[in-house]
């Protein structure tokens, strides 16, 4: 990068690094006047930093001395707390693990406002970017706009050089359907969101794809609809019109799970004896207060947060990764799927 170019944002170690032809750790020790650093090294990187006119601040030096490091990150929709704020605590927790500090900008969906927070972030010399989702869905690349490693979780870049940490959709419907399948449950329908969602229609492919490895068939189609209570009571209310004799329901949310309890319980079918439900995302304000309380899937959301700011650290240490890393889910079991029955 020419002197020219680096002036017109404020320089960070890492363009020091690139110039230089170095890692960043390797640029930080010789800009510290650290022993296990060549001689030659350390000339080439300072030679590099009078070029860019580079002066450590106090964040630049925090980053030298692994104190006070800091990395920017960017949502479009902080809003949507039940899943952002988790993945944020974990990254958030890995980062104090690491004597790390966290910039937090909320774009709330508006490019400019996006382009205004990558532009200040990179003046604040952040080391680094998290870029973080709001539905596991794919977005479009910011990567070519930002200079330093960029890492995106609960969401898909759409360029595949990029790496990107989301939950395993698919997988987390699959251990729902072998969790009723195990309970000799064999009439199971499945009732879940917004179509428009990838997270809704992986798990429908993935709960038939999963059915059908299991010698079974799906009770109906799946029902798409809202992310809702209402429309929980809706579905359930039509699928057991339509089908008297299912003995399960996979539901695409606890919301909707919630909904679903409602109605059998409204039209004398108890859960889990006459059919067990299972939820999603293991929301516990909803799972826990069912009746019963309701086995779901657990996304995860610390643990995808942590894993992006791993690969933020390999991808500092020069060691960046690519492609799609699709975090496990989890079952938990609780009232609402009860016991094995006998076949």
């Amino acid at each position: 990068m020419g002197a020219g170019v680096a002036r017109m944002r404020a320089v960070t170690l890492t363009d020091v690094a690139r110039l230089a032809g170095v890692s960043v750790a390797t640029a930080s020790k010789a800009l510290n006047a650290r022993g296990e650093v060549a001689p030659a090294t350390r000339q080439r990187v300072q030679a590099a930093a009078d070029e860019l006119k580079f002066s450590p601040n106090i964040l630049a030096r925090g980053l030298i001395s692994g104190n006070t490091r800091t990395i920017g990150l960017l949502t479009d929709e902080l809003s949507a707390a039940r899943f952002t704020i988790p993945v944020l605590l974990g990254a958030e927790n890995a980062l104090g693990d690491e004597q790390m500090s966290v910039l937090l900008c909320d774009a709330r969906g508006d490019a400019i406002r996006r382009r205004h927070y990558i532009r200040t972030l990179l003046a604040r010399q952040v080391d680094g970017f998290i870029i973080l989702g709001d539905a596991n869905e794919i977005r479009p690349s910011l990567t070519r706009d930002i200079p330093v490693p960029v890492v995106y979780v609960y969401c898909e870049s759409d360029d595949p050089t990029d790496v990107s940490i989301v939950a395993d959709d698919a997988g987390g419907a699959r251990l729902a359907a072998r969790h009723l399948v195990s309970l000799g449950r064999r009439r199971i329908a499945h009732i879940t969101g917004d179509h428009a969602y990838r997270a809704a229609r992986n798990r429908a492919a993935a709960f038939v794809s999963e059915m059908i490895a299991s010698g079974l068939e799906p009770v109906g189609e799946a029902l798409f609809g809202q992310w809702s209570q209402r429309w929980g009571r809706h579905a359930a209310s039509m699928l057991l019109s339509a089908h008297p004799d299912v003995d399960a329901i996979f539901c695409g949310s606890d919301q909707i799970a919630y909904g679903v309890t409602e109605t059998l319980r409204d039209l004398g079918r108890a859960v889990p004896d006459d059919v067990a439900v299972v939820g999603y995302d293991n929301w516990e304000v909803i799972a826990a207060e069912c009746r019963p309380p309701l086995t779901t899937v657990d996304l995860n959301l610390e643990q995808l947060g942590a894993a992006a700011v791993r690969a933020l650290f390999a991808a500092l240490d020069g060691d960046p990764s690519a492609g799609v890393v699709r975090m496990p889910t989890r079952l938990i079991v609780r009232e609402s799927t009860g016991v094995a029955r006998r076949s």
